[in-house]
C-alpha cells in the first residue's frame, strides 16, 4: 500500500469549522484526510465523512496516537475509541504522534503495541511522526523498516530537513510533509512569489509542488473552499530545475513546532 501524495489536514480545526473544511475538501476532490487524537476533532471528521456520501473504500484516513495512550495496555483501546469517533472499522494509517522521550514508554513498547493494533485489523498501515534519525532507528529496530509506512515531519522551504530526509530515503521510509507553508510565512517570500508569477500559480501551489516534486506527500489545511480547490492544482504544476534550486536556497532551519517534552533532539 502507498501513501496518497495529497491530503487535507485538520490540525487546529474543531467543531463546525472542521466539519465544513472536510466536507468541502471531499467535495472538491480530496480523498485523504489527516487527523489525530489530540486534535479533538475525530468525531467531527467522522461526521463530515459520513455525511459526504463518499464510499469508505475510496478514502484514506490517518490518525495519530497521543502520548498518554502509548503503552501496550492502552494503545489499541485508544485506537478503537478513535475508530468509533471516526465511524469506521479501520483507519488506513496510524502514527505515533511524537517520540515523547522520558514519558515512561519506550520506543520498542509503543511501536510493538502499534504493530499489534495493525495485526488486530484496526489500521492498515503504521508509521511515525516527528521522529529524528535516532528515534527512527529505534522504531526500525522494534518493528522493521518495511513496517513503517511514513515519517510525518514538519517540512517547508524554510525547514528542509536534509539529513533526516536523506536517511528516510535510504531506509525506504516515505516522507509526509506537514506545515509545508510554514504557517503561511513562505507565501510572503519574494522568491516563492516570483516563481509563482512565472508559472501563473499561487505561492501555496509553488510550495506544495516543490514538496511533491521531491517525492513527499503533503497535507495542507484550509477553512476556505477556494483555497482547498486551488491547493489541489499544485499536483499539475511542474517546477523547473532552476525553480527547485532557488527554493533549496531558502533553507533557514525555520522550525515552527517543537513542544517541550514531546520532541526529541533534532538532527
Amino acid at each position: 500500500m502507498s501513501i496518497p501524495a495529497f491530503g487535507v489536514g485538520t490540525f487546529r480545526l474543531q467543531g463546525q469549522v472542521v466539519i465544513d473544511s472536510v466536507r468541502n475538501a471531499l467535495d472538491v476532490g480530496y480523498r485523504a484526510i489527516d487527523t489525530a487524537q489530540i486534535y479533538e476533532n475525530e468525531a467531527e471528521v467522522g461526521q463530515a465523512i459520513a455525511e459526504s456520501g463518499v464510499a469508505r473504500e475510496d478514502l484514506f484516513i490517518t490518525t495519530k496516537i497521543w502520548v498518554p495512550n502509548y503503552s501496550q495496555a492502552k494503545l489499541a483501546a485508544s485506537l478503537r475509541d478513535s475508530l468509533t469517533k471516526l465511524r469506521t472499522d479501520y483507519v488506513d494509517l496510524t502514527l505515533i504522534h511524537w517520540p515523547a522521550p522520558g514519558n515512561g514508554v519506550s520506543v520498542d513498547e509503543f511501536m510493538t503495541a502499534l504493530a499489534d493494533a495493525k495485526s488486530q485489523g484496526l489500521t492498515r498501515q503504521i508509521g511515525i511522526s516527528n521522529f529524528p534519525i535516532a528515534e527512527t532507528r529505534a522504531a526500525i529496530a522494534a518493528v522493521g523498516r518495511d513496517a513503517i509506512a511514513t515519517n510525518q515531519i514538519e517540512l517547508s522551504p524554510y525547514l528542509q530537513n536534509a539529513a533526516l530526509t536523506a536517511f528516510l530515503k535510504e531506509q525506504g521510509i516515505h516522507v509526509t510533509s506537514y506545515m509545508t507553508l510554514a504557517y503561511g510565512k513562505v507565501l510572503k517570500d519574494p522568491v516563492i512569489q516570483q516563481i509563482a508569477s512565472r508559472h501563473n500559480a499561487t505561492p501555496a501551489q509553488v510550495a506544495l509542488a516543490w514538496a511533491l516534486q521531491l517525492g513527499y506527500s503533503v497535507i495542507p489545511s484550509s477553512t476556505k473552499r477556494d483555497n482547498l480547490a486551488s491547493n489541489l492544482l499544485a499536483q499539475q504544476l511542474r517546477l523547473t530545475s532552476e525553480d527547485m534550486a532557488q527554493i533549496a536556497a531558502l533553507e533557514r532551519n525555520g522550525r515552527e513546532v517543537s513542544p517541550d517534552g514531546l520532541a526529541a533532539v533534532w538532527d
